[in-house]
């Protein structure tokens, strides 16, 4: 699963961060980081996907 959640953070960030902890203020950090530069929107989301396990 942790696989998935890697792939969508790579291709659309805020759902693989929506994947790990759904609604939360991390998610829409990401929106906003995404939408900032795409870059720091993955490097947040794997962050995000490694951290919370």
């Amino acid at each position: 699963m942790d696989l998935i959640r890697y792939i969508f953070a790579i291709l659309l960030p805020p759902v693989g961060v929506f994947m790990q902890v759904g609604f939360g203020g991390a998610f829409w950090l990401n929106i906003i980081l995404t939408l900032l530069g795409y870059i720091p929107g993955i490097i947040h989301a794997v962050y995000i996907i490694a951290s919370r396990k």
